[in-house]
């Protein structure tokens, strides 16, 4: 396979500024932020709404759905929007839209009104700006930082949305405790920092586009083609999509199991505090996992730990093993997240980087409600001891897949510094480089990184 060189930027290690002087990555990473703590707290609010509002789980359901679904229908358009226009502005546009909703919402919670329709409606454009949004800032990262810098801000990134997630669950509980459209409200402002943040933000998030947009579903097949011709990434997210389908049956077992031993939720939201803690224990040393060990040997490794972590859970019903058995789980997965962002990020070309990754996240989340019913129907069938161990069964079985997989021990991808070319690339003797002035690249792309590895790809993890 033939890969494209970048140019390294000429600015050496000791003249680059450290990541937290880097004014425009900050207003992002910030800004991100607010947005993701404040969607995470309205998603939370949802169904309480929906159960203490109007009485009926089903309407939660309903509600739960219209916020999922956006990610099988929304994720690999979203793709072909993020490659084609300018990311920046589509980020305020969401920001705008999620304003709208959230803010529509929380209004008419204040007025005494709620109608099921309406909170459907605001879910799902709520989740699709999210998936928009999610994917503009990840294909965004290597624009804004240096390419010495990208595993860093990865890491940043990926601890900022474990530390979301572990303190929106018990905010979104505790201001709807307070007043019912509170969390709505805060939701809003959550958008509103961010978009104040993106109009600060002076750097372009994606280089020249140089060919003239085509019709979407020859982008969207332009994507899937990348990355299948990716054969270490296509076998990685294969294996991690299966785990990450177990890890839902592990989520219901938690459940069940802290119930049946009499248990309160208290425990669980205990509990999921620390699996937070644990994963964004993990993200914060991702990057330097990547320089210690290949990204093949993080693949095997952590199916391995995750096999041995969620087979000791069938052997132990005490809330304290299970939260640091589960914290195990999270950490291993934002480690491998972390990691395998950075190489995503450093070969995938940026004409195609939403395309390419809005295919991964399809592939490695799109399981994941076959996992919940699996998980329904198995632990009605049987013990939750029989479930677990039946998990770590099929975990180990994915260990082994991977361990004796030549595509994931041995993988064929570009050396840091270059990429993997879109189908229609130049072919060999030709040049690669595109048509920037002076022929340099204007912004910062990937240079080769003399602390990390030459090798991967991308894969996510939903623990």
């Amino acid at each position: 396979m033939r890969f494209i060189k970048k140019k390294s930027p000429n600015a050496t290690a000791s003249t680059i500024p450290p990541l937290r002087k880097n004014r425009d990555f900050m207003l992002l990473w910030t800004g991100a932020g607010y947005a993701a703590l404040g969607r995470q707290i309205g998603f939370i609010a949802f169904p309480l709404l929906m159960i203490y509002q109007l009485g009926s789980a089903e309407d939660a359901g309903l509600v739960s759905f219209a916020a999922l679904v956006p990610m099988l229908v929304i994720e690999l358009p979203a793709g072909v929007l993020v490659d084609r226009w300018d990311r920046r502005r589509m980020m305020i546009i969401c920001d705008i839209a999620g304003l709208a909703a959230m803010g529509s919402v929380g209004l008419a919670l204040f007025l005494g009104h709620v109608w099921l329709l309406h909170v459907m409606a605001a879910a799902f454009i709520e989740a699709s700006a999210g998936i928009v949004y999610q994917l503009c800032e990840e294909s965004a990262v290597r624009n804004v930082v240096h390419s010495t810098h990208v595993s860093q801000a990865i890491s940043q990134n990926e601890a900022r949305s474990r530390a979301a997630n572990l303190l929106g669950q018990p905010a979104g509980s505790a201001l709807f405790a307070l007043t019912r459209w509170l969390p709505f409200g805060v939701a809003s402002l959550g958008h509103v920092a961010a978009l104040i943040n993106l109009m600060l933000i002076k750097v372009n998030f994606q280089t020249e586009r140089t060919r003239a947009p085509r019709k979407v579903r020859v982008e969207i097949a332009e994507g899937f083609a990348w990355l299948w011709g990716q054969k270490f990434v296509r076998s990685a997210i294969a294996v991690v999509a299966g785990s990450n389908l177990l890890f839902q049956i592990m989520t219901l077992s938690l459940y069940v199991i802290i119930r049946n031993h009499g248990g309160s939720p208290a425990t669980i939201g205990a509990i999921s505090v620390v699996m937070g803690v644990g994963g964004v224990l993990g993200a914060l040393s991702g990057s330097k996992w990547l320089k210690w060990l290949s990204i093949s040997t993080l693949v095997i490794g952590a199916l391995g730990l995750w096999t041995i972590l969620t087979t000791a859970m069938a052997f132990t019903a005490s809330p304290w093993l299970l939260g640091a058995l589960f914290g195990g789980t999270t950490f291993v997965g934002a480690a491998l997240n972390v990691s395998a962002g950075t190489i995503m990020n450093r070969v995938t070309p940026d004409e195609i980087r939403g395309r390419a990754m809005s295919v991964a996240f399809l592939f490695a989340f799109g399981a994941n409600s076959v996992g919940a019913l699996i998980g329904g129907f198995a632990l009605k069938q049987f013990s939750t001891s029989h479930v677990v161990l039946g998990v770590g069964t099929v975990m180990l079985a994915l260990t082994i897949i991977a361990a004796v997989s030549p595509a994931i021990r041995r993988p064929d991808l570009p050396p840091e510094g270059e990429e993997a070319p879109v189908s229609g690339a130049p072919p060999a003797g030709q040049s690669t480089e595109p048509p920037y002035e002076n022929g340099t690249e204007p912004t910062i792309g990937v240079a080769a990184d003399p602390t990390a590895i030459p090798h991967d790809d991308e894969l996510l993890v939903d623990d």
